[in-house]
């Protein structure tokens, strides 16, 4: 199995850093890092996790869900989508 080198926001082209994140949250999901089904980390996890501000965890967990990856169930948490769900 592949895997995801380290989170660098600095790496690649120029983009706001919660792109970066769901770009990085994206990668994880597709070498099955986080399987389909799994609930994802809380947004304060996340933001711990990327070192980054609770708003830009809550807004990359957005980006997920845009893309179609993800889906947020109130008082539940984020889960990843299965594929073609």
């Amino acid at each position: 199995m592949a895997s995801v080198p380290p989170f660098d926001p600095d790496h690649g082209e120029p983009a706001y850093l919660y792109a970066r994140m769901a770009d990085h949250l994206e990668a994880r999901i597709d070498v099955g890092d986080i399987p389909p089904g799994a609930r994802l980390p809380g947004e304060r996890d996340l933001a711990a996790e990327y070192q980054v501000a609770i708003g830009t965890a809550r807004r990359a967990v957005e980006e997920l869900r845009q893309r179609g990856l993800a889906v947020t169930l109130p008082a539940k948490g984020t889960f990843v989508k299965r594929p073609g769900k």
